[in-house]
Parts: structure tokens; sequence; C-alpha cells
């Protein structure tokens, strides 16, 4: 074999090589990349503190406040229904409104309605109107038409 074929066959293993590498560079990466982001995606973690008097309460009583109970029942009166859709709040949203809510913020809600004074159901309602309102105001709902978000 001449000199020049040699130098031509050399080159030609080295671009190969040089091709096989970058291949293997590019498999090695991707295969890093997708590790890395199911990394990311599972192993995610929320803790949130929890205060001394919740911690006393669940001990006391041994089960969590009933606040959305509380809420259901005074959302299923006939009374609070039909001031409701005279408002024009739909019922059925304000239960699911009602659902969404923590077990604090329901608890809160409710115990602001036991401390409401007799007739006092009326605050109550206004509240979960203006509670409707302010989220179709900022776009998350759609539930009153005069309303436009500010998304």
């Amino acid at each position: 074999m001449s000199y020049g074929m040699r130098r031509g066959v050399f080159c030609f293993l080295i671009l190969h090589e040089e091709h096989i590498m970058k291949r293997f560079q590019r498999t090695l990466a991707l295969v890093v990349c997708c590790s890395m982001l199911n990394l990311s995606l599972l192993q995610s973690a929320h803790a949130v503190m929890v205060s001394t008097e919740e911690v006393a309460r669940l001990a006391v009583t041994g089960a969590p406040d009933p606040g959305h109970a509380r809420l259901a029942a005074v959302l299923a009166r006939d009374n609070v229904r039909s001031e409701m859709e005279r408002l024009g709040i739909d019922p059925a949203s304000a239960q699911e409104r009602v659902a969404a809510l923590t077990d604090e913020e329901a608890a809160s809600l409710a115990d602001q309605i036991d401390k409401a004074p007799a007739g006092g159901i009326i605050g109550a309602i206004l509240l979960v109107f203006f509670v409707l309102l302010v989220t179709d105001i900022l776009g998350l709902t759609k539930v009153f038409p005069f309303t436009r978000s500010v998304r």
C-alpha cells in the first residue's frame, strides 16, 4: 500500500470515529436531559406549616373542622338558594366554589356565618357574591355577564 492510500484510509477511519463519537454524544445528551426532566417531575414535595391551634383542635376533636359540611348545609337551605338566584348567582356554581375552598377558608367562612346576627344570612350571601365577583374580575371564572376580565 502506498503512502497516499494509507493516509486516505487513516483519514476515513478518523472521520468515521468522529461521526460515531458525535452520534454517541448526542444520544448521551438526550438520555441525560430526559433523566433530569424525569427526576424533576417525580421528586416534588409540598409542605406547609401547621399551627399549634390546628394541632390542638385536631387532638381534641379527632377530626378536622367540618367547615365544608356547614357551608354545604347553609347553601342547601331554600331561602339561601332563592336569594342567590335573585342576585343572579347559580347555586351549583356556588357549591363548586365552596368545594374548592381550603379547609381553613371553609372553616373561617362558616365561623363568620355562625357569628353573624339573626338575619345575617344576607351578609353571607353578599360575601359569596363578592367572592364570585372578584374571581370573575380576575378572570378565574365567568359567572356574571356584566364583568370584564383583567386577563
